[in-house]
């Protein structure tokens, strides 16, 4: 592949993973501010949370994407597809107001995380179906740093938009993202698929038996498992310490909102080129070890009162971890998604990322009640120094497969 075509690809997918996550953080980080500023509850506000529930099943909506081929361009059509509804039901949305009834709106949210959800699936099956494996480690980076991004625009310019443009003008803007992205899409080359149109062509749970005869995937799951929530849940708790700490709500969006996100961004995109430098085997449990650093440094700067100056450089630490896990995480999916099975596979091991990066979160918050912060976070460096000595002991097997991989993606 040319270097020249391998970076409009990489470009493409990035923007595609960016304009997909935008809505599902606006809607469900962004719009609570709203949301409580025209009188909703408590309570109505966390039910409303439950429209990013369709992420948990991302393994149920990749099997009509696997499964049911068109004869040209199987996943750029699903991927087309889901975004052109996506903008539709965006534009639906701006349409309703904030003071719409709450159960509609609600279900327009709903609809509309599933719908994101969905599109993610074929679009990252694509970017695995035609970017090779030497581009495949990148391609995690990048994503990782279009998240991050996404989060900054989606929970933080899209509220100033509103702001000073009304309800309408971010849904706009989101749905203008989406449809840039439909036309380069539509030129896109997928090649042909041997199936004819809306042929079923699998997947079955014995495809999901075969993911995980993969040499290496057993393993590898368990560090998908593990390697992020933990470093997760302690970034989502950083604001209410920050704010603890006696830290203003505008210097806590300022710097964990923000510069976080900045920060998280640039060790994404640094974080690619560290795996492709040292192979994912070795690099797997060097950013495990990164993971555990940070949380000791966010561990100690609350145990020992070392105040905001050394509690902000473990934040700095906390989201430079986030960053290069999230790439290491985004990159090696890639690699277990079999050819053919891009779409089952995809969406098996992002339904298991999602499952754990949501209920760690939880855990934390009944540790926070009762132990405190230092209780929280000391008890995340235990389960992150697990998934060290995880990592430490089985490299040399993950060194192994993730070579067998390299070599069968070449």
């Amino acid at each position: 592949m040319a270097k020249g075509e391998a970076w409009r690809l990489q470009l493409l997918f990035g923007w595609l993973n960016f304009v997909l996550a935008v809505p599902s953080i606006y809607l469900l980080l962004g719009l609570p501010l709203v949301m409580r500023e025209h009188g909703w509850s408590g309570t109505e506000i966390g039910l409303f949370q439950l429209a990013g529930l369709p992420a948990v099943f991302k393994f149920v909506l990749a099997l009509p994407v696997q499964r049911y081929r068109w004869t040209h361009g199987h996943y750029r059509f699903w991927a087309m597809a889901l975004c052109l509804l996506l903008a539709l039901l965006l534009v639906l949305v701006g349409q309703q107001g904030i003071n719409a009834n709450r159960w509609y709106l609600f279900g327009l949210a709903f609809t509309a995380g599933v719908l994101a959800t969905w599109a993610d699936i074929p679009v990252n099956a694509l970017a695995i179906k035609l970017l090779p494996r030497s581009q495949q480690i990148r391609a995690g980076g990048i994503r990782s740093a279009a998240l991050f991004l996404g989060g900054i625009v989606g929970a933080g310019v899209l509220l100033l938009v509103q702001n000073r443009w009304g309800w309408q003008a971010p849904f706009l803007l989101m749905t203008a993202g989406l449809l840039l992205a439909l036309l380069p899409l539509a030129w896109l080359r997928e090649g042909h698929s041997s199936a004819a149109i809306a042929e079923p062509a699998g997947p079955s749970l014995a495809d999901w038996a075969g993911y995980f005869r993969q040499p290496g995937a057993r393993l590898w799951t368990w560090v998908l498992l593990s390697s992020f929530p933990f470093v997760g849940a302690a970034w989502l708790y950083l604001k209410p310490l920050l704010l603890d700490q006696g830290m203003a709500a505008p210097q806590v969006a300022l710097i964990a909102g923000i510069g976080g996100g900045v920060v998280g961004a640039l060790a994404s995109l640094l974080g690619g080129r560290v795996v492709r430098w040292l192979g994912p085997g070795r690099a797997i449990p060097l950013f495990m070890f990164w993971a555990l650093l940070a949380l000791l440094a966010m561990t100690a700067a609350v145990g020992l009162q070392a105040g905001m100056a050394w509690l902000l450089g473990a934040a700095v630490l906390l989201a430079t971890a986030m960053g290069s896990v999230s790439a290491l995480v985004f990159a090696l999916m890639m690699f277990f998604s079999r050819s053919h099975q891009q779409a089952a596979d995809y969406g098996l091991q992002a339904s298991l990322f999602v499952i754990t990066r949501l209920l760690v979160p939880i855990a934390a918050g009944m540790l926070l009640d009762r132990g405190g912060y230092l209780g929280m976070l000391a008890s995340l460096s235990v389960a992150m120094l697990l998934v060290c000595t995880l990592a430490l002991t089985t490299r040399h097997a993950m060194a192994v497969a993730m070579a067998g991989l390299q070599n069968k993606g070449t």
